[in-house]
């Protein structure tokens, strides 16, 4: 890591700039994965499978016995932290249902808007260099809660054992989640987006993966199936003072930089002394961490910032607008209330992003790449669509109809004005008959 200190302002574009790399061979590679899948199937996700996995597989559904004996490969103190998390995350997500009144606009036209679920889901679950079975709780618990009718998940198996990894189809089980199967990366997102053989077409797509997987879902996306969010390489953003215990900044920032080499994490602070401290201790504990090449190279892409003031590092971290946000200041209370976009936040020495990554409650699966500046996390609300009703009465029609007419009229859509005028006209007809309004009439604008 390299420490900027007080750069101008005119220099805060590049110290934001994420990792990039030329993408134009990456999106025609995917492209090609994907129309193969479209049109080959499962004889293609088997095909891709072996090349890219390694893996044969010899059935791409994970049998009910085979996810049942998973089970038995969980330790005991695994399987409760599991459990408690996933207690932490339904809480959350529960509280996030709301009723929608119904609202009366004029007298006579009533509108209102009710949550339906989407249907059919898929679950990307990563498997590659870590078998991310929390994903499985921060995308099975809320589609469950939102009452998908089917859940389909996909994950890549280790190529050692040619399975998926025991946790995440435990997970998965705990979760309710009984549509699984063994399949990774593109074809695994081909699959959802498209349907085979085996696979169900789903409506919409969640959860993180690699370069590939995320090309793959932006393709998908653009014409096929809904996902998510755009996304790109785990980032977090620590913002300290001298309050800031050092071990502690050093191991958030190394526990986004672990995930991946292009992962960037970031430190901003206004104390140079701090700044100093948390690259040598940075140093010190990625020596140390298992995944310390990965987290090396991370490391490469990531900064310390040293800023001025409490001004220049909030208008730094909003315009960066980090996946995951720590705030370790003395003020940190008053900090949060400045906090226009970012994916997450964490408040205080003691709220490490690790608590948000599996147990709090909160999502994991953020926007990164400046995208939360305009996208939220996964929420209940992610698997939701909002469907809106109106109701409109007789007496209600005549009072909004000439206001109707006038604006049709005015944008020269006159087939939409004749649906109002036509009603209208009925509503007359009957007053003037005796009928009631709303039976049966003759309609003008059919020929005798």
């Amino acid at each position: 890591m390299k420490i900027y200190q007080y750069p101008d302002r005119a220099e805060w574009p590049s110290l934001m700039r994420r990792p990039a790399s030329d993408r134009t061979a990456l999106y025609g590679t995917v492209s090609a994965i994907l129309d193969d899948v479209r049109r080959r199937g499962d004889e293609a996700v088997k095909e891709y499978t072996r090349r890219f996995d390694g893996v044969e597989p010899a059935s791409l559904p994970v049998s009910a016995a085979d996810i049942q004996a998973a089970a038995a490969q969980v330790s005991d103190s695994l399987k409760q932290a599991i459990a408690r998390a996933k207690q932490n995350i339904e809480a959350f997500h529960t509280a996030q249902r709301h009723e929608l009144p119904r609202v009366e606009t004029m007298p006579g036209v009533t509108c209102w808007q009710k949550a339906l679920p989407i249907e059919k889901v898929g679950l990307y679950i990563p498997g590659g260099t870590a078998p991310l079975f929390s994903t499985v709780l921060m995308l099975a618990v809320p589609a469950r809660l939102a009452g998908c009718r089917e859940i389909v998940l996909c994950s890549p198996a280790d190529r050692r054992t040619g399975q998926i990894h025991p946790a995440v189809l435990y997970t998965a089980q705990v979760c309710g989640i009984d549509k699984v199967f063994s399949i990774g990366g593109v074809q695994a997102i081909a699959a959802m987006a498209y349907g085979t053989e085996s696979v169900p077409q789903v409506y919409k797509i969640f959860g993180p993966g690699n370069q590939y997987v995320m090309a793959a879902k932006q393709l998908v996306g653009m014409e096929d199936t809904a996902i998510d969010m755009p996304a790109g390489p785990s980032e977090v953003e620590v913002l300290a003072d001298e309050t800031a215990r050092v071990p502690f900044v050093a191991a958030d920032l190394l526990s986004q930089a672990e995930h991946g080499p292009d992962s960037q994490v970031l430190l901003v602070t206004d104390s140079p002394l701090l700044a100093q401290a948390v690259m040598d201790e940075t140093q010190r504990q990625c020596e140390a961490l298992p995944r310390h090449e990965i987290a090396a190279k991370a490391l490469e892409n990531s900064r310390i910032i040293v800023l001025k003031s409490r001004r220049d590092m909030m208008d730094f971290t909003n315009e960066y607008a980090p996946e995951h946000l720590i705030i370790s200041t003395g003020d940190y209370a008053e900090l949060a209330g400045q906090v226009r976009n970012a994916g997450s936040v964490f408040l205080g020495n003691y709220a490490p992003e690790s608590a948000g990554d599996y147990a709090s409650g909160t999502n994991h699966t953020l926007p990164t790449k400046g995208y939360a500046k305009a996208y939220s996390g996964v929420s209940l609300d992610s698997f939701l669509k909002k469907t809106t009703f109106q109701e409109i009465t007789p007496a209600g029609l005549q009072q909004i109809g000439g206001i109707i007419e006038e604006m049709a009229a005015n944008e020269q859509l006159f087939a939409h004005k004749n649906a109002v005028s036509l009603r209208l006209a009925s509503l007359k007809s009957d007053s003037g008959s005796g009928n009631p309004a709303g039976g049966k009439t003759s309609n003008p604008a059919c020929g005798k």
